[in-house]
């Protein structure tokens, strides 16, 4: 699913029109429509609706819904609030056809509402047509909205967001639920205001796939429908011979606990053999608890050292090996004799941190799956989201290799100057361990095969699901590491 910009959606609105043969205000009531549904089936006629619209195709977009559901007896009131001297014809065409008096908006008019948890404020002031500073009057009105408003629903974007950077604008309208058109939203993505859509659907309207197609993006979604038909189900003649054979090369004294858990999701990836190098105080641990696992026992008593000279061409390295200096000399021999593309993380990521002349070393398409903070430290601070994602692009095609970073909406930055952003997911995932289960999995899927950007949207994807799925069992205050491992059975059955 592309990512695009509001300047890209309205060429797509009227290339539709236009070659579709429907009226720009019969596209705006399949919006309504497809709406009006999803309002229906999440809340009950004992909720009362207020729409809060501006004079602009967004307002239209409110009114009709709000016509909608009268229709279907469900009580709304309206506001209209002048985001602009002229009205838009479709707003004007919607306002006729409603039967409900449309109300002026404003601070004094807003006030006077008693609104308790019945109360449902259906946003659509401005939306996706957004490009200008908001005036005062209706600043102060959103500020309000925020924190006497007990569930926002907004329509296609929450009023007061730019669709893409929005680096020190906070006044939106802090949103419960957002109902986007089409497309999610670049802004959705990022942490500067993606908080203020809260939950998002997108909804189909009717937009012509075919223009879409066409349109250039470095934007993508990364969801379950573009990942299902490149997943490798196990056939019938398959051996632990052609399912892979991966190197994880993890641990240090105190840090073993990294190496079983990254080691034990590399097989529920499917993987067939698995050799864990690591230093000798974690040889009994890893025998004990990873039975399956082979085990190279490398030189160093508490932590990694020596040279690395395996002759296994799939390597993960990272997970708790610290940084001494005895794993730095050893990070780089790994490094400047790896002939195929490495997963990259943790420690390994701080080493290159302290020592950036080993990005000269990765091999072309190795994966680094750094956290926030372990990416500044290669690319320095950044000011706001766009200056983030410049640098991150940019690293990427430097040395041809692939990020992860991670976070909500985790960003995979692809060579090829594309990057896609991840749909599953959820806070509950913030704990130590996680990035070394997500290490083990994408070492798994590396070693049976999959191209390199397929593996990192693959295992992100399945990561977030698997987390998903625990979070709604146990909570995502509750879900560990351990129970994303637990729950990637279920989450890679939901790929079938």
């Amino acid at each position: 699913m592309k990512i695009l910009t509001s300047d890209q959606i309205n060429k797509a609105d009227s290339y539709t029109i236009k070659n579709k043969k429907i009226s720009s205000v019969e596209l705006m009531e399949n919006a309504a429509k497809a709406c009006s549904q999803w309002i229906k089936n999440k809340y009950s006629l004992k909720h009362k609706f207020i729409f809060l619209c501006g004079n602009g195709n967004n307002g239209g977009d409110g009114l009709a819904i709000a016509r909608n559901l009268s229709k279907d007896g469900y009580s709304s009131l309206c506001f209209e609030y002048l985001v602009k001297k002229k009205s838009s014809e479709d707003f004007l065409v919607n306002k006729k056809r409603l039967q409900l008096k449309v109300r002026t908006l404003s601070l004094s008019s807003i006030k006077e509402l008693t609104i308790d948890k019945k109360h449902i404020i259906i946003d659509s002031i401005i939306g996706s047509g957004l490009n200008r500073p908001l005036d005062e009057n209706l600043k102060e009105i959103i500020s309000w909205i925020n924190k006497s408003a007990k569930k926002i629903v907004s329509i296609d974007v929450p009023s007061g967001m730019f669709t893409e950077y929005n680096n020190e604008n906070k006044h939106i309208i802090n949103a419960n639920y957002t109902l986007t058109f089409q497309f999610p939203k670049l802004s959705f993505m990022l942490p500067e205001a993606g908080n203020f859509v809260g939950k998002f659907k997108v909804l189909d309207i009717g937009l012509d796939k075919n223009y879409i197609k066409k349109l250039p993006s470095s934007f993508f979604y990364n969801t379950k429908k573009s990942l299902k038909s490149f997943f490798k189900k196990y056939k019938k003649f398959d051996h632990k011979g052609n399912r892979g054979h991966l190197l994880l090369i993890t641990g240090s004294k105190g840090k073993i606990g990294a190496s079983i858990l990254a080691g034990k999701v590399s097989f529920f990836s499917g993987l067939g053999k698995l050799t864990i190098c690591t230093p000798k105080c974690g040889t009994e641990i890893i025998q004990t608890s990873l039975p399956e696992a082979m085990l190279e026992e490398n030189n160093g008593r508490d932590f990694l050292s020596g040279k690395f000279n395996s002759k296994l061409k799939t390597i993960a390295i990272g997970p708790g090996i610290g940084t001494s200096k005895s794993t730095i000399s050893y990070v780089k021999s790994v490094f400047k004799n790896a002939l195929s593309p490495l997963i990259v993380d943790a420690d390994a990521i701080n080493i290159i941190g302290k020592n950036k002349k080993l990005l000269d070393k990765l091999p072309e398409n190795s994966i680094l799956a750094p956290h926030p903070k372990e990416f500044e430290r290669l690319v320095g601070i950044w000011k706001n989201d766009e200056e983030k994602l410049f640098k991150l692009k940019k690293l990427s095609l430097k040395y041809k290799i692939i990020i992860i970073l991670k976070g909500a909406h985790t960003c995979i930055s692809l060579p090829s100057n594309i990057i896609w952003f991840n749909s599953t997911g959820n806070p509950g995932m913030a704990k130590a361990g996680s990035g070394d289960v997500l290490t083990g999995l994408l070492g798994g899927l590396l070693a049976q095969g999959y191209p390199t950007d397929l593996c990192a949207r693959l295992a992100v994807y399945l990561h977030g699901s698997a987390a998903d799925i625990g979070s709604k069992k146990l909570s995502q205050e509750a879900i560990t590491s351990a129970d994303i491992q637990e729950y990637l059975s279920i989450a890679i059955k939901k790929l079938y």
